[in-house]
């Protein structure tokens, strides 16, 4: 199983792990921001770091796998691979919510896991959930490679993760890489 050091020197390794002013998905600030996309453009990274999430649900019958758009997508289709079942992936519509494609059939009482890459305080992977759930299909489980301990979850879906990083994260009126007039990067 990839341990948490292993996690991070394979971000080192792949140049994945950035030092600096970055702003999250979430909206806050942080020094430090991994880029999953990085490391998941080797094929044989994702592979391992797919088998060992679906590991983490080797108790858990899951009909599918669902991440969302575009950070989830490949993470989901190398969990869905090990657990042996389908990958879909949910993007985000007109309203600032996600959907899925009408080409993913979900029959109503379907079991699914839902992946992130890193989840911060969650919000994309609600709105994945949301709308898996919004076609009946009901969540059994969420995973991430890395957890930062500030998403919030019911306790029967407490994120399993392999590694929990707590890099600091701040709002932006609070942010003190603002404050020292450090640039701020998206990402």
């Amino acid at each position: 199983m990839l341990v948490s050091m292993d996690i991070l020197s394979l971000y080192r390794e792949t140049g994945a792990y950035l030092e600096g002013h970055f702003l999250l998905a979430s909206g806050r600030h942080s020094p430090k921001f991994l880029q999953s996309t990085t490391v998941m453009q080797y094929p044989q990274h994702a592979e391992v770091i797919g088998k060992e999430i679906a590991k983490l649900f080797a108790d858990t019958k899951a009909d599918f796998v669902v991440g969302p758009a575009m950070g989830g997508i490949i993470l989901a289709h190398t969990v869905a691979k090990a657990l042996g079942c389908r990958a879909l992936f949910a993007e985000k519509d007109g309203s600032g919510n996600m959907t899925l494609r009408d080409a993913f059939a979900i029959r109503p009482g379907e079991r699914f896991i839902a992946v992130e890459d890193v989840i911060t305080t969650g919000g994309s992977l609600k709105k994945a959930i949301a709308a898996a759930e919004h076609v009946g299909a009901s969540c059994v489980g969420i995973g991430c490679i890395i957890e930062r301990g500030l998403s919030q979850f019911p306790a029967n879906l407490a994120p399993r993760a392999l590694t929990t990083l707590n890099f600091p994260s701040f709002g932006p009126a609070d942010c003190p890489l603002c404050q020292q007039g450090i640039p701020l990067e998206e990402v």
